[in-house]
């Protein structure tokens, strides 16, 4: 109760009157402040999305929202009314132009995720129906399918005899996040394979891979990616970053999974939760970058 009073009262005012403050003592603004006194990357273009979002100027609050064909133009009125003078800062225009890059690119980047994952399968449209095999070309190069729709699809891990079925809840996100890992991480994604055939430890491979396609969506969602993008994105993150975080979790997962040993695969939500809580515990660390250079990048 008093946080919640407390966080009103700072917002509110002491907020404004601090900034104030602060300026007649600096004669920088807060964003001057911010571009000037925090590193590129999460810690400074968060730092700039608190500022704008709580400013008391229209003007500021509607910057997170600008496109990129309007931001230079955009740029200017803030400086205009924030009155900075190039001269006396050139950086500032350049680093907030990043910061806007990067504040706008994420809710972009969750515009084309969100059209990716309504668009549903479809067996009639060639373009699908080629992802699907390719994603079968590359985990199993040296097994033929029998015909498009059999068992064999159960060898990588999905539910029944046609994949189409089992792509319901995410849509062709699912399907192309499996395939750009395939595709970019060929002997990573073999050897996570081999793992979930394990007759001990084994996994569906493709429901997994689908599963953790929800992870990585609804982190998105909540805006809980924002300082992984903000520190390994340098401008506008696109939908093949969603893809290599994708790459990320499926390749730390089945590590995990087989460190953990568990019993049997009816204990997969447990320690996908805790696979989950882990994730969301390093993405509170303002320098997070979730990615895999810690692993070698297959031709």
């Amino acid at each position: 109760m008093f946080g919640s009073i407390w966080g009103y009262f700072y917002t509110s005012f002491l907020r404004y009157w601090l900034k104030w403050f602060i300026r007649q003592v600096t004669g920088q603004c807060e964003l001057q402040r911010i571009c000037a006194g925090y590193k590129p990357g999460a810690p400074r273009t968060t730092k700039a999305e608190y500022s704008l979002k709580n400013s008391k100027s229209k003007l500021l609050r509607a910057a997170v929202d600008v496109e990129e064909d309007g931001l230079e133009k955009y740029l200017d009125l803030i400086m205009r009314e924030k009155n900075v003078k190039t001269q006396r800062d050139p950086t500032f225009k350049v680093n907030l132009k990043l910061c806007l890059l990067q504040i706008t690119g994420y809710r972009n980047l969750f515009t084309s995720v969100e059209e990716l994952r309504k668009e549903t399968f479809d067996s009639d449209k060639v373009q699908h129906e080629e992802m699907l095999l390719k994603l079968w070309d590359l985990l199993m190069p040296e097994v033929k399918l029998e015909s498009r729709v059999t068992k064999q699809w159960g060898d990588i891990g999905f539910q029944g005899d046609d994949p189409k079925t089992d792509f319901r809840g995410m849509g062709m996100l699912g399907l192309t996040n499996l395939v750009f890992f395939s595709e970019n991480y060929t002997e990573e994604a073999r050897q996570v394979l081999s793992h979930a055939n394990h007759p001990k430890l084994g996994y569906s491979y493709a429901i997994v891979g689908i599963n953790l396609t929800e992870m990585a969506y609804s982190l998105l969602k909540s805006g809980a990616l924002k300082p992984h993008f903000y520190n390994t994105v340098s401008g506008r993150p696109q939908l093949q970053h969603l893809h290599q975080l994708f790459c990320y979790l499926v390749y730390k997962f089945d590590k995990f999974w087989v460190e953990e040993e568990p019993e049997s695969i009816m204990e997969f939500n447990r320690y996908r939760e805790k696979f989950h809580d882990n994730i969301k515990i390093q993405l509170l660390d303002p320098a997070v970058a979730l990615t895999m250079t810690d692993s070698p990048r297959s031709n």
